[in-house]
């Protein structure tokens, strides 16, 4: 089974699909990291976003792998574990404009197509239930206030010892919305036949037990 779960930025995918997988025994596939690793990348190496020869040459040279440590999947590139450094701000700054790149889009997207024919699988993301996986079972469009992510983004920022304000945080992800849902590729929208789930008022387990619910719904239909 293919369970798509799509939303804005800090709308709680993440969190949620991880535990969803880990309760199912399915596979949880994190694609915000892989928009993250090539973002991290292309950052180190300053590559120019308007060069679409250096960017596909960028794009061949980088492999990224998901492993298991101690029950958290980790983001691989190249061999190395870059799991904290796609958290930074630098990063989260600085994704939306790389992903919407057309050939980071395909090259992604071919990746993601290719583990989820081999697995029950979780995938969250903005396009799963649009582009990714057009014809999973189970699709979900998850939504919360902006002033309730940028809480949730503030703690991220917080563990990772980085300083910035809660102004400043629902600013940029006010800015990341209009990014994800204006890009010219696989905007951010709900599929038609997704569910909306608004997590704004709701602790991660409920969140989880609403997604289980829904996806039981599915198998008995």
């Amino acid at each position: 089974m293919q369970v798509a779960i799509d939303g804005p930025a800090s709308a709680g995918k993440s969190t949620v699909a991880k535990k969803l997988a880990q309760d199912l025994n399915y596979m949880y596939l994190d694609t915000g990291a892989m928009y993250r690793g090539v973002t991290l990348e292309f950052l180190k190496d300053d590559v120019d976003l308007t060069n679409d020869e250096l960017i596909s040459q960028k794009l061949k040279n980088i492999n990224l792998t998901f492993e298991t440590i101690e029950s958290e999947q980790h983001l691989l590139i190249n061999g190395e574990d870059k799991s904290q450094e796609i958290r930074s701000i630098a990063v989260t700054n600085s994704v939306s404009d790389v992903a919407s790149i057309k050939q980071v889009r395909s090259f992604l997207v071919a990746e993601q197509r290719r583990i989820a024919g081999k697995h029950d699988v979780v995938m969250d993301g903005r396009d799963i239930g649009t582009t990714v996986l057009p014809n999973a079972e189970v699709k979900v469009f998850l939504l919360a206030s902006v002033h309730e992510r940028a809480q949730r983004r503030l703690l991220d920022y917080q563990q990772s010892g980085e300083t910035i304000s809660l102004n400043q945080i629902e600013e940029d992800i006010k800015n990341r919305d209009y990014k994800d849902q204006h890009r010219a590729i696989s905007p951010l929208v709900k599929a038609k036949d997704a569910i909306e789930l608004d997590t704004t008022s709701l602790a991660i387990d409920e969140v989880v037990e609403e997604l289980k619910k829904i996806i039981e719904k599915v198998k008995k239909s």
